[in-house]
């Protein structure tokens, strides 16, 4: 950090919670499965579908740093990143890097998959999601094994999320973890503050979400 950096907010309260909430959804998810408590094993899925929503609205209405139009490079340039990946220099990214920009797409892709997916579970540990009536037992089944499928993936993705915050500390000196919790990083002036976006807006968002999930689980 040079004496002409200043604190930037970068990370909004939403976006932060977010990423925490669905951190220690994920974790209860799988400890209520290990632990045969399918009802919360449901609610918990139910949740993390109401916030990747959440999120997805997010990034096309929300704070200039989530917004997908803002941090999604071509995966010619995210490759390139990579090349430097063991360059030590400062960060003077305001958001996403280009590789972290398609890490975000990765992960909410696959909670979409994973959550949507136990929508149809049926099997002889859990009881039947509430769209499995809907679909032949044939493709039922199909779906189920998505469900595990998808699980194995998301392991993957955070594992190699959590690699890459590691390698970004050890080899670049830049801590990414921090910012996520305090929303504020170090910046040289020439790099420009983003536009946050109100909490009245997320507030809104996620309550179309939420209502959205609801419907789908109580409804069909």
């Amino acid at each position: 950090m040079s004496d002409t950096d200043r604190k930037v907010l970068i990370w909004d309260a939403p976006t932060r919670i977010f990423h925490w909430l669905t951190a220690v959804l994920v974790l209860a998810a799988y400890i209520t499965w290990r632990l045969d408590w399918m009802d919360w094993h449901a609610k918990a899925g139910d949740a993390v579908l109401m916030l990747a929503g959440f999120r997805l609205l997010w990034g096309f209405f929300g704070s200039e740093t989530a917004r997908f139009s803002r941090f999604l490079a071509s995966p010619r340039t995210a490759l390139h990143h990579l090349t430097h990946i063991l360059r030590r220099e400062p960060d003077r990214q305001a958001g996403h890097n280009p590789a972290g920009g398609w890490m975000v797409l990765l992960l909410l892709a696959l909670l979409f998959g994973e959550t949507l997916s136990g929508l149809y579970v049926a099997n002889d540990v859990a009881d039947q999601g509430p769209l499995t009536e809907l679909v032949p037992a044939r493709i039922a089944n199909t779906i189920t094994a998505l469900h595990w499928i998808f699980w194995d993936a998301l392991l993957a993705a955070v594992a190699l999320h959590v690699l890459a915050i590691l390698a970004y500390a050890a080899a670049k000196g830049q801590n990414l973890v921090k910012p996520m919790i305090t929303g504020r990083k170090s910046l040289p002036p020439d790099v420009s503050r983003p536009g946050i976006a109100s909490p009245l807006r997320a507030s809104f968002l996620l309550g179309c979400s939420a209502i959205a999930v609801a419907v789908l689980v109580n409804v069909l």
